[in-house]
């Protein structure tokens, strides 16, 4: 990566759109998928009952790969390059704060929208044909789990200007304040409320004060740092660094994420760090920033070959409906199973594990077929001003799409949380008017 002498703000590529971060956010976004994949085991015993569990969290090799393998953090910092990036080109054009926020707010309520109402639907549906509410609890919980991206993304994105400002400002105090306010909030949350007080989780499915809700701040400190260290990397900061510099700050990182995991209260899995998030996914995000500057020069070689740009194009556009809906799309695919007359193999069996890929290719094959009809509301029309723009109305549009997603990550997706979202998301559009089809 190079650095741009004519520009002011030092940039880790030249002008332009840097491809690699696009097949950055859609490798991302399909080890997601096949990780859910790898999630998913359903199966019967010898009497016929229904098995369900996640298999892979079973083996004894799962955290220590999710220390390689849980990339989230990775998003919000490629969000954050590519809010900088954004934000610098809206200021060109003489856009405002809000008319950024909006088109961000467009870009994840519009896709999101139909998902609801999908929910919302089916869940209702459940309701009136007596399902069995433990059966359906179980499978909306682990739909509704990845939603949270969705909340933590949009305030991140939400505040991306202010905290561009500090950036420029203050430089590396913004990242040290978010981290130790971070560690702050993990040492409330786990010596206090779970060590003096004794406050346990909320158990999946019911509601009440559990310990995550006191976690819920480092939505903020923790994706806000990861989002920073977005920034840095747009100003060339890791570019700048030798080679043996980034590999000594990933290991310093890893040190450092195993001298928190050993203090206790965090878990050994990173994916258990991720919800609330800890600052463990704050260490996370400097070490995948620092091995995406490793990795840029072959990743830019890989993209200038035509099958990666063509991958890219055909995946990335329809990226927000491949995260949104493969959870839905792998539980029906398997409630297919369950119907017809196919072999099932059982969770964890070597045939079960083999034929893993083979699923994955499905999943994402239908998934892609649903995104011929699903993948319009990724484009975000011209966005209509209202007659008297308000800051207030974007803060609000804001607060009625996340504050039902959190609730949904916090409790477990159920029918009144599918209705208040759905119902949330539509308000939050038409405040912005960002309605259009």
């Amino acid at each position: 990566m190079s650095t741009a002498t004519a520009d002011p703000t030092p940039r880790t590529v030249p002008a332009g759109r840097d491809l690699t971060l696009d097949l950055v956010r859609v490798a991302c976004v399909l080890l997601v998928v096949f990780v859910h994949v790898l999630f998913t085991g359903v199966g019967r015993e010898a009497d016929g009952s229904l098995v369900i569990e996640k298999t892979v969290e079973a083996q004894p090799w799962f955290a220590a790969a999710s220390w390689i393998a849980n990339i989230m953090p990775l998003f919000f910092v490629v969000g954050g390059y590519a809010a900088r990036a954004g934000w610098r080109s809206a200021l060109a054009r003489g856009e405002k704060a809000d008319a950024f926020v909006r088109i961000r707010l467009a870009r994840l309520a519009r896709p999101a929208l139909p998902l609801f109402l999908f929910f919302t639907i089916a869940l209702g549906a459940t309701r009136l044909l007596g399902v069995d509410p433990a059966l359906v609890d179980t499978v909306a919980i682990g739909i509704g789990s990845p939603l949270w991206f969705l909340a933590a993304y949009m305030i991140a994105q939400a505040l991306a200007p202010t905290m561009m400002r500090l950036h420029e400002r203050y430089g590396a105090w913004v990242l040290l304040v978010l981290f130790a306010a971070a560690l702050a909030v993990d040492a409330f949350r786990f010596l206090f409320i779970g060590g003096v007080l004794g406050i346990e989780p909320v158990v999946p499915g019911g509601y009440g004060l559990g310990q995550e809700l006191f976690g819920i701040p480092n939505i903020l400190f923790v994706w806000l740092f990861a989002q920073q260290v977005g920034f840095v990397l747009y100003d060339g900061w890791f570019a700048r660094r030798a080679w043996w510099q980034l590999l000594s700050m990933i290991a310093g990182g890893y040190a450092v994420l195993w001298g928190l995991v050993s203090l206790g209260g965090y878990t050994q899995s990173m994916l258990g760090n991720q919800w609330p998030p800890t600052a463990t996914m704050a260490v996370l995000a400097v070490i995948q920033a620092a091995a995406l500057t490793l990795l840029h020069s072959p990743l830019t070689a890989l993209m200038r070959t035509r099958p990666a740009q063509g991958a890219v194009f055909v995946i990335g556009s329809r990226l927000m409906t491949i995260y949104l809906w493969h959870l839905p799309v792998i539980m029906v695919l398997i409630g297919i199973e369950l119907l017809l007359p196919l072999p099932l193999p059982a969770p964890g069996s070597a045939v079960w594990w083999w034929t893993r890929p083979v699923f994955f290719l499905v999943v994402l094959a239908t998934v892609l077929l649903l995104s011929l009809w699903l993948g319009r509301f990724e484009r975000v029309p011209p966005l209509g001003l209202p007659r008297r723009p308000s800051r207030a109305a974007t803060a609000g549009a804001v607060l009625l799409f996340v504050v039902p997603i959190i609730a949904i990550t916090t409790y477990g997706l159920d029918f009144p949380l599918a209705v208040l979202a759905a119902a949330g998301t539509a308000a939050a559009l038409w405040l912005t008017r960002s309605t259009a089809a």
